[in-house]
């Protein structure tokens, strides 16, 4: 026999598809925060997200900011990222919020389009919008043939990341700052088999402190300070995570010495390194936009300790929460002013060559005081003390 099959999550976009398309305002349809999807969290769309979405269902956008080669269908396919179609449509791949007007749950939650969807761009009167079109079926859902025995259950969510998971997963869930107090009391590898200097996968470290009820844990490197490149001041620290250790054996001896193993190394592992209980993972997306609020802000550390950043690098801004930024907000990176020795000239005067832009990043992860971005793009090196400003 021949059934839909329909999990929780595809019958929810359903009904918000529905709506829209019989023309009930955005706003009944979908409320401040996006459906739970599969037990996710919600995300609030945040105000001025709010008004592009429905100023764009109504009207669109000038065609002026299309892509010159924005395709008029397109099928979402495995491997996509909402930013590479953000740039497939748009000359600001920023202002994906003002094309995708469909309805408000999709604004803010790129997971909704999943592959097998069609992306329609639809161009009149010197406007341009964009919407879904079907590719499997009535709303997306594929015809399936059942056998008897065979046991049908809800999908995983699947829908396409903001970005390419692999460039920011390991900085989702670990917690790049740490107060300093956390980590003098945590745990410490104190020692190592004999004649290992390194620790390397499969090999066994020892471990003094406080272990709680946790058996996994993510192994740090003491925090460095991070300054502010104006001020001076010190505005966070910032820790190396290098890797991942299980309890193998719990306190034992007078000096109450734990027995873990090496699950897995990013870094250089070994004596005085600090453990930090695994947190649950969490499911972060976001639709990349412009900030709600003028951001001028610098870079303060180029992830990893290097001295230059370039395309998928990971930066740390002196700007985060308290200054308005959220996930998903795309910035200018800006190459100071410099001066330079005009040559031209008999006395050869210094002059001040100009501040020019020279890439995008996009906000991923934020606290209260700082931010973390993935470099989208750069034309030359990023440094630290670049500036990053709204696109």
């Amino acid at each position: 026999m021949q059934c839909k099959l329909i999990n929780h999550v595809a019958a929810t976009v359903l009904l918000l598809w529905a709506g829209s398309a019989l023309g009930q305002p955005a706003a009944t349809v979908a409320s401040a925060s996006a459906p739970s999807l599969g037990g996710l969290p919600d995300y609030p769309v945040a105000p001025q997200q709010r008004a592009q979405a429905e100023q764009a269902a109504q009207q669109g956008i000038p065609v002026a900011e299309l892509s010159a080669n924005a395709p008029p269908r397109y099928t979402i396919k495995r491997g996509d990222t909402l930013w590479a179609i953000s740039g497939m449509y748009l000359t600001k791949p920023w202002n994906w919020p003002q094309l995708w007007g469909m309805n408000m749950a999709q604004i803010r939650n790129p997971h909704w389009i999943f592959p097998g969807q069609v992306l329609v761009l639809t161009v009149a009167n010197g406007r341009a919008r964009l919407s879904l079109e079907n590719a499997q079926g009535d709303n997306g859902i594929p015809t399936v043939k059942l056998e008897p025995s065979v046991i049908a259950e809800n999908l995983p969510p699947s829908g396409i990341p903001t970005l390419n998971p692999a460039l920011i997963d390991p900085f989702l869930t670990r917690p790049l700052i740490i107060e300093p107090d956390a980590l003098d009391k945590s745990p410490r590898i104190v020692a190592l088999a004999p004649g290992r200097v390194m620790l390397t996968p499969g090999d066994r470290a020892y471990v003094r402190g406080a272990l709680g009820a946790s058996t996994r844990f993510d192994v740090y490197r003491p925090a460095r300070p991070l300054h502010d490149p104006t001020t001076k001041k010190i505005i966070a620290y910032e820790s190396e995570y290098l890797g991942s250790v299980e309890l193998v054996s719990p306190p034992q001896g007078k000096d109450g010495v734990s027995t873990f193993k090496v699950l897995s190394t990013l870094r250089e592992m070994g004596v005085g390194d600090r453990l930090i209980a695994t947190t649950p993972r969490q499911y972060l997306n976001f639709t990349p936009h412009a900030p709600a609020s003028a951001i001028d802000g610098q870079i303060i550390s180029i992830y990893g300790d290097m001295q230059l950043a370039g395309k998928n690098s990971v930066v740390a801004l002196n700007r985060g929460a308290e200054n308005g930024l959220e996930r998903g907000d795309v910035l200018a990176i800006m190459q100071g002013p410099r001066e330079v020795r005009d040559t031209t000239l008999e006395d050869k005067p210094m002059i001040q060559i100009p501040a020019r832009r020279i890439g995008l990043l996009m906000v991923f992860r934020t606290f209260h005081h700082i931010a973390y971005g993935l470099v989208l793009e750069s034309s030359e090196p990023v440094q630290v003390a670049d500036h990053v400003i709204q696109p």
